[in-house]
């Protein structure tokens, strides 16, 4: 998938994908960014893994200390450059989110949204490890993934990009149960609450899952400590 996305959708092409997202779409990027935005500190050192064109990363930057953005994606990264010219404390970097040429502890914040976490089309627990490594004690990584309740928002969206000729034509036969196909071999798939927890589970961390907008699930790991939460998002320190 990371291959697809760096040759096929980056850039210009991917940034085509968000200026043409129905209302019911921008709405949930925008709860995404919301969220993490909330998690936050001006002082913060944030790091977001597949950053793409920069799409979140001003926003990010406004509200935190110093942002790093990376992505496998060099002509994304340049188009990045080019929209985040006035942020002083943006920088960006050619990088392979798991396995970060950085030192351990570095980050209050790590942010991997917009399902990324299929998206890259890495191993996640491997995704999971680098994330806490270059987190410090007490830091956040946030994951997000796409909750079920918003299937037909986000197949509608798929299939605008296929009309637009972004991705190819969607398979219509093997695509259902929140896996997105393309007759290109475009794959999108979800993680789920449990999935999130298993992989947590096998590193030693149990995670906060949260529900936002009805149109994503996020993962909420702190560094360094214990936390989860049911569904409702209670949480529980231990």
């Amino acid at each position: 998938m990371t291959d697809y996305y760096a040759d096929n959708l980056s850039a210009r092409q991917l940034e085509r994908c968000y200026a043409i997202a129905p209302p019911r779409v921008r709405r949930y990027l925008d709860a995404e960014i919301q969220h993490v935005l909330g998690k936050i500190r001006p002082c913060d050192t944030v790091l977001e893994l597949g950053c793409g064109y920069g799409r979140a990363l001003g926003r990010l930057a406004a509200c935190a200390g110093v942002v790093l953005g990376i992505d496998t994606s060099i002509a994304s990264l340049d188009l990045a450059r080019r929209r985040l010219g006035e942020f002083a404390n943006v920088r960006l970097a050619t990088m392979d989110a798991v396995s970060l040429g950085l030192a351990d502890a570095v980050f209050d914040v790590v942010v991997c949204i917009q399902n990324g976490i299929s998206a890259f089309g890495v191993d996640r627990r491997g995704l999971f490890q680098e994330s806490l490594r270059v987190t410090k004690p007490g830091g956040t990584v946030l994951f997000s993934s796409y909750s079920d309740k918003f299937w037909l928002a986000r197949l509608g969206w798929f299939e605008l990009q296929a009309e637009h000729g972004l991705i190819g034509e969607i398979d219509r036969q093997r695509t259902r149960d929140g896996v997105i196909v393309c007759t290109d071999g475009f794959e999108a798939t979800t993680v789920s609450p449990e999935e999130f927890c298993a992989i947590g589970s096998s590193l030693g961390v149990r995670p906060v899952i949260e529900q936002v907008d009805e149109s994503s699930i996020f993962c909420e790991i702190q560094a360094g400590r214990v936390r989860y939460a049911g569904q409702s998002g209670k949480r529980h320190q231990q």
